[in-house]
């Protein structure tokens, strides 16, 4: 059980439940050092707490990637560095960003439902998930291991459900990549995340956009579905 003060705004410690841990575990399970960059597909809710999870613990470079603006505007406000995806080669340009040698750690915060400019691949991972061949669309992990620079780490907080295709296998086995995953351990990370909010280190309220009655509850998952109002986390109070 966590502790949370009696005094301070709700909202402070809201995320400690879940999202905050993940974005936290997802970047201390890459192993970052301080000559480090990190690359980071998705700029939701979970990615932005892996932005600021990866630049306190000492990344050198931080990059970005996602395709809605004001998801990119918010990492830019942390400090990372951002890409676009619309209408580029991700992999290469992330090459050309370090020196043709691609990130030393990469992390896939987008998950199960990815999609992306890559027209064909997505194109057969939905036909594949209409005929149950697969479960998701792992378009971001992909990505990343392939970016990912040789001896690196691939780091997976984004949630997969069951089975993926086209994972390239020889990729990762050849350039000797090591993959980290798994569900958040809340427990072990809430004691050191609550003393870095009560001592100012960490402010997890930056990326709330939306604060609502709860009886505007389903409203507000249709604008954060659809991308709308430049929604990225919405609280709901009663």
């Amino acid at each position: 059980m966590i502790k949370i003060p009696k005094t301070g705004e709700d909202e402070k410690y809201l995320f400690l439940s879940d999202i905050l841990p993940t974005g936290w575990q997802a970047a201390v399970q890459a192993d970052i050092q301080p000559e480090d960059t990190v690359a980071i597909w998705g700029c939701g809710p979970v990615a932005q707490f892996t932005i600021m999870s990866a630049r306190l613990l000492g990344a050198r470079r931080v990059i970005a990637i996602d395709d809605v603006p004001e998801r990119l505007e918010m990492a830019r406000e942390q400090g990372a560095e951002t890409l676009d995806r619309t209408g580029i080669n991700v992999i290469q340009t992330l090459k050309e960003m370090t020196d043709g040698h691609g990130p030393a750690k990469v992390i896939d915060a987008v998950g199960i439902e990815a999609h992306g400019p890559t027209k064909v691949l997505e194109l057969i991972d939905r036909v594949q998930t209409a005929l149950k061949l697969e479960t998701e669309r792992p378009v971001a992990l992909r990505e990343a291991i392939m970016a990912c620079k040789a001896g690196g780490t691939v780091s997976i907080p984004g949630v997969y459900g069951g089975l993926s295709n086209a994972i390239p296998m020889g990729a990762l086995m050849n350039k000797g990549l090591t993959i980290k995953t798994g569900q958040t351990h809340v427990k072990r990370w809430a004691d050191d995340l609550l003393r870095r909010i009560d001592e100012g280190e960490i402010d997890p309220t930056f990326v709330i956009t939306h604060t609502v009655p709860l009886g505007r509850a389903p409203e507000m998952y249709r604008t954060f579905r659809d991308k709308q109002d430049g929604c990225i986390k919405v609280v709901l109070k009663p």
